[in-house]
């Protein structure tokens, strides 16, 4: 497709399809997985067609008789064709045969699960590098490698990015404007809702409840707040409350459809830090979802910086700040091979935003500031880790909304988020 823009995840699937027998896209709905996909196939599968599973269903050796590589799209809606692709691996398809797009299997689908056969790349919604608003400067991948160049300068500031949380990451939403655009938003969580935990074999009998738990959670975002709270939250004034097997089911429900995408906390494999926390920040698919379950569009947020959250420290603005961060630094650094994680001892005292792991073990770790200027005191915790775990940190880098890239006089980078790409 001549209109086609690569997408980070690209580059790792230019390196891995043709080698592998079979690769999974996962993610939520509407991020690209079957634009990217459609790149590579020869031949293709929708399964979100009655007529295609019916066909499949029927005679699975389709699979293997197509000329490939073969996109399976939508493959949830069939399950069982995992298991066909699986058994064809193991009867011997060729290197790159095979994609599948998708979500999860419904609850109650009885699939292998793929190891050793079927490889997973998720995919997210647009991060800021991928979104053309700003030339980045500064490589995540550079800097995990131990480069300490940091440079560049820029013109977009607090108001771009307020815009950009509330555009959203999927590529047909962000492109529109205004009333059009929250339209579109609601229908996709309207969607969630009422089709898309039915599907995955999770009845909603109460909409509002799942709505304003949906909603509670976006209030949470970038925080640990406990689960009990977040349900607290949204079922205030209820004398008849839903059970926490219900809750959990909706946590369940979102993951399974990869709508949450909180941040892991990292527990270091060495004994350098006394009790790390063990509880995940709570992030949704994309931060528009989030603003638009609160109700804030751009005004409203920019509004909404001098005040409180019931869940949150600190301004929503800044928490969503940080989960447009998070987003964007997911991506990147997936495609470093490394994979993103946040800290927080035990008792509180210390805490550092994220923290991206390399499969040595070594870190990069990142403080999100919502600010144009970074002080002394925000970096505080950043030379608290250097101190307890030395050369196992790799760097130390502050991502604000100001206008420099550049690196302080103790050493710590300060990356405009704007700047800071794959």
């Amino acid at each position: 497709m001549a209109d086609y823009q690569r997408r980070i995840i690209d580059a790792a699937l230019d390196e891995l399809q043709p080698h592998l027998r079979a690769l999974s896209i996962h993610g939520p709905k509407g991020v690209g997985k079957t634009a990217t996909a459609l790149q590579r196939a020869a031949s293709v599968i929708d399964l979100s067609l009655p007529r295609q599973r019916e066909v499949i269903s029927a005679d699975p050796t389709i699979l293997t008789s197509l000329p490939g590589p073969v996109l399976v799209d939508e493959w949830q809606r069939l399950p069982e064709v995992w298991d066909d692709v699986r058994r064809a691996v193991d009867a011997g398809s060729g290197p790159g045969h095979f994609i599948l797009a998708g979500s999860s299997a419904p609850r109650g689908s009885v699939i292998h699960s793929g190891a050793g056969r079927i490889v997973p790349i998720r995919m997210r919604p647009l991060s800021l590098a991928e979104r053309d608003i700003e030339n980045p400067t500064v490589s995540l991948s550079a800097l995990l490698g131990g480069n300490q160049d940091v440079a560049g300068t820029t013109a977009f500031r607090l108001g771009g990015y307020v815009e950009e949380i509330v555009a959203s990451g999927f590529p047909a939403i962000r492109s529109l404007q205004g009333r059009v655009r929250r339209a579109e938003l609601d229908a996709y969580l309207q969607s969630v809702v009422h089709r898309e935990f039915p599907e995955q074999g999770y009845p909603v009998r109460k909409p509002e409840v799942l709505r304003a738990w949906l909603a509670a959670y976006a209030a949470a975002t970038s925080s640990t707040t406990s689960y009990s709270k977040i349900l607290d939250a949204a079922t205030a004034g209820l004398s008849n409350k839903p059970a926490k097997e219900t809750t959990i089911a909706y946590r369940d429900a979102l993951s399974s459809l990869w709508l949450l995408d909180a941040v892991p906390p990292w527990i270091p494999s060495h004994n350098h830090l006394d009790r790390p926390a063990q509880s995940p920040k709570h992030q949704l698919a994309d931060p528009a979802l989030a603003a638009r379950l609160l109700g804030l569009d751009a005004p409203a947020l920019l509004r909404a910086e001098q005040g409180n959250t019931q869940l949150t420290e600190g301004t929503i603005l800044g928490a969503l700040f940080e989960h447009l961060a998070a987003l964007s630094i997911h991506t990147y650094a997936e495609a470093a091979e490394a994979r993103l994680h946040h800290l927080r001892t035990q008792n509180g005292n210390h805490e550092v935003d994220l923290v991206v792991v390399q499969p040595d073990g070594r870190v990069l770790a990142i403080e999100v500031k919502l600010a144009d200027r970074v002080e002394d005191t925000d970096v505080k915790h950043l030379h608290w880790l250097r101190g307890r775990i030395g050369d196992n940190l790799i760097d130390s880098v502050v991502v604000y909304a100001g206008e420099y890239a550049y690196r302080r006089r103790d050493g710590v980078a300060v990356v405009p988020l704007a700047l800071l790409g794959p």
